[in-house]
C-alpha cells in the first residue's frame, strides 16, 4: 500500500487545490450556492468535481494491484499516469482549451482500464 499511498496522497493535494480554486471564485463572485450562472465559477466547479468522479475509482485499482502484489514500476506508471492525466484535464478545463482536456482523459482513461486489466490478468492467473 505504500505506492498507492503515494498517489493518493499527491492527488488529495490536488482535489484540494482544486476545491480552494472554487472557494476563491465563490469569494470573488460572491455566489454561495451553485455557480449564478457565471462562467469562471462554472469551470472550477466542472474541474473539481471531474478530478473526484474519476480519482477514486482509480486509486481503488491501483490499491487492489497493489495488494495482489503488481509489480512496483506497474504501480508507479498508473500513478504517474494518473497525476499527470489528472493535473492536464484539470487545466485544460481551467483554460478551456480541449485538446489538453482530452489528453488528461485519454490518460486516466488509460490507467483506469490498465489498472482494470492488470487486476483481472492476476486474478486468473
Amino acid at each position: 500500500m505504500p505506492i498507492t499511498t503515494i498517489y493518493a496522497s499527491l492527488l488529495a493535494l490536488l482535489v484540494v487545490w482544486l476545491s480552494t480554486n472554487v472557494i476563491k471564485s465563490r469569494q470573488r463572485f460572491q455566489i454561495s450556492l451553485g455557480d449564478g450562472n457565471n462562467p469562471r465559477l462554472k469551470l472550477a466547479i466542472s474541474a473539481q468535481a471531474n478530478a473526484a468522479q474519476y480519482i477514486p475509482i482509480a486509486l481503488l485499482l491501483m490499491l487492489l494491484l497493489e495488494l495482489n502484489q503488481a509489480h512496483s514500476l506497474l504501480l508507479h506508471l498508473f500513478g504517474l499516469c494518473l497525476l499527470a492525466g489528472r493535473l492536464i484535464h484539470a487545466r485544460g478545463i481551467l483554460t478551456e482549451h480541449m485538446p489538453t482536456r482530452v489528453r488528461g482523459m485519454q490518460l486516466t482513461f488509460f490507467v483506469l482500464i490498465g489498472a482494470a486489466a492488470a487486476n483481472l490478468i492476476l486474478l486468473i492467473f
